[in-house]
């Protein structure tokens, strides 16, 4: 499987809007929809921030993810990874819930605490200060309900010392299986910028065997792909992330699955070709479901 390439594609986050790109999805049949063209561009896995219909807010309401849920699964056969950030003002009962509710065949697990804002690179302007609050007892609270559920953590990780947080919960506690999958965040303020040292000093902290893929915010996107098509990792895109198919022309993406098409590109140019949701499955060994 060395020559296969994982993309998924992160749907709708907690930020993006329609106003930002009208292709963000808010209703069960809008995600339905992007799940399906995604799957069908190369994309083996979705990644869901559940939101409200109406007002486009991220959302736990168990009725709307139920709905969202049996869209998704009934438009396409990708592998579903839920998260479990929801957004920064959620509380911790509310991002627990698509975990509790639900059993995916991943979700997010965020090992540390960091600052997470939005700033205006040319003039230094600090346009949201905030933090992403995720206490140690909380990865392990999360991590242990997703273990009774079958569900594999994808372990997010804006910083290095998240990946050491990781090996901390490894060595003394048992909710993590191997081998682990990690997620390594480049371009959010209060977290890494992206170079190949930074990139490398990841690869190298994390358990051998593990798997991991790159996800680059906004203009990172694509270099962030490029790299981790060329180093052995796999390929996140998506709305949720960026809302352009070329920063060049500043052309906004129709929808993830344009961004999975060049994800596509991207792998085959490294000599690698997208999984299948079924031979994603094999490569993350996922907990087998009754």
């Amino acid at each position: 499987m060395s020559s296969k390439i994982i993309i998924s594609a992160a749907l709708a986050g907690a930020v993006t809007t329609k106003k930002q790109n009208p292709a963000v999805p808010y209703t069960p049949e809008e995600f339905a929809r992007e799940a399906r063209l995604a799957g069908e561009a190369g994309a083996a896995i979705v990644h869901i921030h559940f939101r409200d219909p109406d007002t486009g807010q991220p959302t736990t309401d168990p009725k709307i993810m139920q709905a969202t849920m049996d869209a998704v699964r009934q438009s396409s056969k990708v592998l579903i990874n839920l998260s479990t950030g929801v957004s920064l003002d959620s509380s911790l009962e509310e991002r627990k819930r698509p975990v509790v509710f639900h059993s995916p065949d991943l979700a997010s697990l965020n090992p540390g605490t960091m600052n997470f804002c939005s700033v205006n690179y040319k003039d230094g302007t600090i346009i949201a200060d905030k933090s992403y609050i995720n206490p140690l007892q909380a990865t392990l609270d999360f991590g242990r309900t997703m273990k009774q559920n079958k569900i594999k953590p994808e372990l997010e990780c804006f910083n290095i010392a998240h990946v050491h947080n990781t090996l901390f919960f490894l060595e003394h506690y048992d909710f993590l299986d191997l081998p682990l999958h990690y997620s390594f965040v480049f371009g959010v303020m209060g977290g890494v910028r992206f170079n190949s040292d930074i990139l490398n000093s990841y690869i190298h902290a994390v358990p051998p065997g593990s798997s991991w893929q790159g996800l680059g915010v906004g203009p990172l996107c694509y270099p962030v792909a490029m790299a981790s098509a060329v180093c052995g990792g796999h390929i996140r895109v998506g709305l949720e992330d960026n809302i352009y198919v070329d920063f060049l022309t500043r052309t906004k993406s129709k929808g993830s699955w344009d961004q999975v098409e060049k994800a596509v590109q991207i792998a085959r140019l490294a000599g690698r070709e997208p999984a299948s949701p079924e031979e994603a499955r094999q490569i993350l060994k996922l907990p087998a479901k009754d």
